[in-house]
């Protein structure tokens, strides 16, 4: 019989996280564990706000969860019919069927890959983002934390600043830089001037400028941009990929939108089925999340999985970075 626990967490973080829609020096994170007398798994849920997600409604669900008898899950299929059967968060969704996948592998000392029958990556490098802050305050960041080492710098931007902001940055970094609106702009003619001002600097492609709800106005950008673009919040646990090809070049898969480890290998193989290129990204988590985030990433052609970096005290020491290299630790 399985027992089912789940344990808030409060993330301290080294410097403030700033992207267009909020700021905040700290992250609440929840950490689902289910357990026999022998083995237990672990799984970690990052609400986020944008998709009405807080620590305290995740508690809740959490409690609907157990009036199912999921303490008699005997299998994957088993814990996804039981899944099926409740409403739940997709961050939530994901730590739940997470840490079920890790109970399996402790229990029959295989490996995440196996139970998911996808192949390892053979290596990974990781983006590096940096938040939004004053433009004086840009290079002594990167400076004093070393970003050199980082394949791609991904670079937070707002719409009353982004310009200026881009500008100063391709003065003094090498790498080339994944720009980040989160949904910023709304006026697609702004955008597209913006665009065509910095079309000389060395950007791979940029993520999410417009609104998701905006898809107009993103079919027309997509015609106009002189980079490719990518989409973020307008992927979720579901996605219309014969629009969103229309609309974007790429797509960043994050596991706690998608909502499980299998919703997230499909949306990553429907988008290549599109010949759209893809993404493993995540919210701000622990090394359990983007240990997780990891295991799907021979399926990925970016990684945007650097957010433990940014923690004060991490408390699971699973992944560490070297050279802009994630490696593990230890399997979870």
């Amino acid at each position: 019989m399985l027992r089912w626990q789940i344990e808030k967490k409060i993330l301290d973080l080294k410097y403030t996280w700033k992207i267009s829609r909020n700021a905040s020096d700290s992250k609440t994170n929840l950490f689902v564990k289910v357990s026999d007398h022998l083995y237990e798994g672990l799984g970690e849920a990052a609400p986020n706000i944008r998709y009405n997600e807080t620590p305290e409604s995740l508690e809740k669900q959490f409690q609907a969860f157990l009036s199912l008898p999921v303490n008699m899950v005997s299998s994957l299929s088993g814990l996804e019919s039981h899944l099926r059967n409740v409403t739940i968060s997709n961050s939530l969704r994901f730590a739940i069927e997470s840490a079920y996948i890790n109970y399996l592998v402790k229990k029959s000392a295989s490996s995440v890959y196996d139970v998911l029958n996808i192949l390892p990556p053979q290596k990974i490098f990781t983006a590096f983002s940096i938040p939004i802050m004053e433009i004086g305050e840009i290079k002594n960041f990167y400076k004093q934390n070393k970003l050199s080492r980082f394949k791609f710098i991904k670079i937070k931007v707002n719409h009353e600043s982004g310009l200026e902001t881009l500008h100063h940055i391709s003065t003094f970094i090498d790498q080339s830089m994944i720009v980040d609106a989160n949904e910023s702009w709304t006026d697609v003619e702004q955008l597209i001037y913006l665009l065509e001002k910095i079309k000389k600097q060395r950007i791979e492609f940029v993520e999410q400028p417009m609104p998701a709800a905006m898809t107009e106005e993103s079919l027309y950008l997509k015609k106009h941009s002189p980079f490719r673009l990518f989409a973020d919040e307008s992927v979720t646990d579901a996605a219309d990929f014969s629009l969103l090809k229309k609309m974007f070049d790429g797509v960043n898969i994050k596991l706690m939108k998608a909502g499980g480890y299998l919703n997230g290998i499909w949306l990553l193989k429907e988008a290549k089925a599109n010949k759209m290129q893809t993404m493993i990204g995540c919210m701000v988590e622990t090394t359990l999340g983007i240990s997780a985030g990891m295991h799907l990433c021979s399926l990925a052609d970016y990684v945007d999985l650097d957010s433990f970096i940014l923690l004060k005290n991490e408390p699971f020491n699973t992944v560490h970075e070297k050279d802009g290299e994630l490696l593990f630790n230890q399997c979870f």
